[in-house]
């Protein structure tokens, strides 16, 4: 193995137990000496390849949103219609969250703590803009209403977070039928 793959193997590896750390005791819970036990590395490793426990959850959020856009945008064509292209990334962003849910839990988390700094929820959002740019095509068209992106993933995105950790928990079963209805319940929010 070369000196750069072990490199690679030990930041991922360090990324790894972060989202699993933070999945399981919460960000302030996630000390950095707990974070070098499980990644198998010395706790001085880190600053090799972070400035700090900041820094760290910044970058693994950056990666993990980017391993979520990868999957949610490839296969997105840009120049099918509002409502088919909106239903295509809608499915998508559904089905990593079913199939990643790690990667889910740990983003979920992200959203809602003030542990990700505002440059990197900014290039967070960035990784979202084949959305954005559908919407904003949507509202210039017609087909969409003309409200604020932020109130948009509100109500046609956000839903499905709750609907995964009802299933996580166990207070439901996501059919095809429930993610039939939640997805009509989305379009139903977003279009004109």
């Amino acid at each position: 193995m070369t000196k750069l793959q072990k490199s690679i193997d030990k930041r991922n590896a360090l990324i790894k137990a972060t989202i699993a750390l933070v999945n399981n005791n919460g960000f302030h819970a996630s000390a950095m000496s707990k974070i070098a036990k499980m990644a198998n590395v010395s706790p001085a490793t880190i600053y090799l390849y972070f400035e700090n426990k900041q820094d760290l959850v910044n970058q693994t959020y950056l990666d993990v949103k980017s391993k979520y856009t990868d999957f949610v945008f490839k296969t997105y064509n840009e120049n099918t219609s509002v409502k088919n292209g909106f239903e295509l990334i809608w499915r998508r962003i559904a089905e990593f969250n079913m199939t990643e849910c790690e990667y889910s839990f740990f983003l979920n988390q992200c959203n809602n703590t003030p542990m990700i700094d505002e440059p990197s929820r900014k290039e967070g959002i960035k990784h979202l803009q084949p959305l954005l740019d559908l919407w904003e095509r949507g509202k210039n068209d017609g087909t969409i209403k003309p409200y604020s992106d932020f109130i948009l993933y509100a109500y046609s995105i956000n839903p499905l977070s709750f609907l995964i950790m009802s299933q996580k928990q166990g207070e439901l079963q996501l059919t095809k039928e429930n993610l039939e209805e939640a997805f009509l319940s989305a379009w139903d929010s977003i279009k004109l």
